[in-house]
């Protein structure tokens, strides 16, 4: 157990430990709010599980792009339209139709299971954190490799070895 803890320790001193751990920190900030209004579009508004998880999935992503941009990549300024923000939100969107299919199977499937319906509210929160939870890894490395990504040629000359070091 020390050798692990020791491990994590070592990781998060490094640039991608600190990475990985503010995109977990992110996305659990982005479960809490979708969850919770999971449960008060399908558990107390009672609109079903295909537009309990849009709305949830829709609202909880702004506050999820702008932690990963800004807190876990340390990007400044606006976003890039084409090149962040709109495949930001087609990556949230194809969890969401995940997890989607998923909690509408559930629903199907509960539907004359004799529970209550406080625990098919359960059920379905389950099966839409576990639904994106499949697609998280896959995410981290889009966002570090391609979507957060820091190219040479975005930098100042100064910092990317264009014009050697500043002096």
């Amino acid at each position: 157990m020390s050798g692990l803890v020791f491990t994590a320790r070592a990781l998060l001193r490094t640039p991608q430990g600190r990475k990985m751990f503010r995109y977990s920190m992110a996305s659990v900030v982005a479960v809490v709010v979708s969850v919770a209004l999971l449960v008060v579009f399908d558990g107390l508004l009672r609109l079903g599980a295909v537009v309990s998880s849009t709305l949830a999935t829709g609202i909880a992503t702004v506050p999820s792009y702008e932690m990963n941009r800004k807190w876990a990549w340390g990007k400044t300024g606006r976003g890039h339209l084409w090149k962040e923000v709109v495949p930001f939100w087609v990556l949230a969107f194809i969890g969401w139709g995940f997890s989607t299919y998923a909690v509408k199977l559930t629903e199907s499937g509960l539907r004359n299971s004799g529970l209550a319906h406080l625990e098919r509210t359960g059920i379905i929160a389950v099966v839409y954190v576990a639904a994106f939870g499949v697609l998280w890894v896959a995410k981290f490395i889009i966002f570090n490799k391609i979507l957060f990504a820091t190219h040479p040629h975005d930098l100042p000359p100064s910092l990317d070895g264009r014009t050697g070091v500043p002096g």
